[in-house]
C-alpha cells in the first residue's frame, strides 16, 4: 500500500468549509479498490487532519471519481450538508465537467456531438458502445470541439452530457480516435507512467451554500506533451 505521508503534498485547487477540490495526478485512485492502494480520499482526510490538527475521525464526502489513469478536479465535500447538496446537482446535472483530451487521429469534423449506447463489462472493466439502442445498453452523448495539434497527436477539448463508465474514452474510440496511451480502447501503445492522456480540466456549479457560481479550473500534468498543448492554445 502506497504510504499516506509520502502523497501528502497534495495539489489544491479550491478549499473552504465545505468544499475540498483536488488536481489528481495520474495513477492516483480516487476510492479504495480491491488493489488495496491508499485512495485519494484518504490521503485527503490525512491533509485536513493534519492542517488543522483534528483529533479523530475526518468527514470527507466522496461526490464523484474520475478513472485511475486520468489526471484533473476532484471534488470532495467536508460536511455532510455539502456532499447531499452536491450529490443532487450530479442527480439534476447541474455539475458541469470539461475535459481534455489528446488523441491519436483527429476528428473528421472539427466539432460535434457524439451519440453512443454503452454497456459496461464488469470482469473486464470495459465498456462497449453501440450506435443503436439495445438492451441493458445505456445512452451516451458528449459534445467535442478541436483546440489544437501538434506533429502526432492532436488536443480535443469535451463536454460529456452524460455521465458513463468510460464514456469518452470509449466514444472518442469508436470514432477512431482513441486517447494517447489508453490501449484498452485502442492507443498503439501505453504511456510511460501508465496514464492516458484524458484530463479533468473544469468544474462549473452552484457553491452548496454559497449559492455562488464556482468554476475551478486544473493545470495538466506537467510533461512535454501536454505543456506543448498550452503553450499552442495560450
Amino acid at each position: 500500500m502506497r504510504e499516506v505521508t509520502h502523497l501528502s503534498n497534495i495539489k489544491v485547487l479550491y478549499e473552504d468549509n465545505h468544499l475540498l477540490v483536488i488536481n489528481k495526478r495520474p495513477g492516483d485512485i480516487v476510492q479504495g479498490d480491491k488493489t488495496g492502494d491508499t485512495p485519494l480520499s484518504e490521503i485527503a482526510k490525512a491533509y485536513l487532519k493534519k492542517k488543522y490538527n483534528k483529533p479523530g475521525n475526518v468527514f470527507l464526502g466522496v461526490i464523484h471519481r474520475i478513472d485511475r489513469p486520468v489526471s484533473g478536479v476532484v471534488v470532495f465535500a467536508k460536511t455532510g450538508k455539502a456532499l447531499s447538496r452536491m450529490n443532487a446537482k450530479l442527480q439534476n446535472k447541474t455539475f458541469d465537467k470539461t475535459y481534455w483530451a489528446i488523441v491519436e487521429k483527429r476528428p473528421s469534423q472539427p466539432n460535434g456531438s457524439l451519440a453512443h449506447y454503452l454497456i459496461k463489462n464488469e470482469k473486464k472493466n470495459k465498456s462497449f458502445a453501440s450506435v443503436h439502442q439495445k438492451a441493458g445498453y445505456k445512452h451516451s452523448e458528449l459534445n467535442y470541439n478541436f483546440l489544437a495539434a501538434s506533429d502526432r497527436y492532436f488536443l480535443l477539448n469535451i463536454d460529456p452530457k452524460t455521465g458513463r463508465h468510460h464514456q469518452i474514452r470509449v466514444q472518442l474510440s469508436s470514432i477512431g480516435c482513441p486517447i494517447k496511451g489508453d490501449i484498452k480502447y485502442g492507443a498503439k501503445r501505453t504511456n510511460k507512467d501508465a496514464s492516458i492522456s484524458l484530463h479533468a480540466r473544469k468544474v462549473e456549479f452552484e457553491h452548496p451554500t454559497l449559492k455562488e457560481k464556482i468554476t475551478i479550473t486544473a493545470p495538466p500534468p506537467n510533461n512535454v506533451l501536454w505543456s506543448s498543448f498550452v503553450n499552442l492554445i495560450e
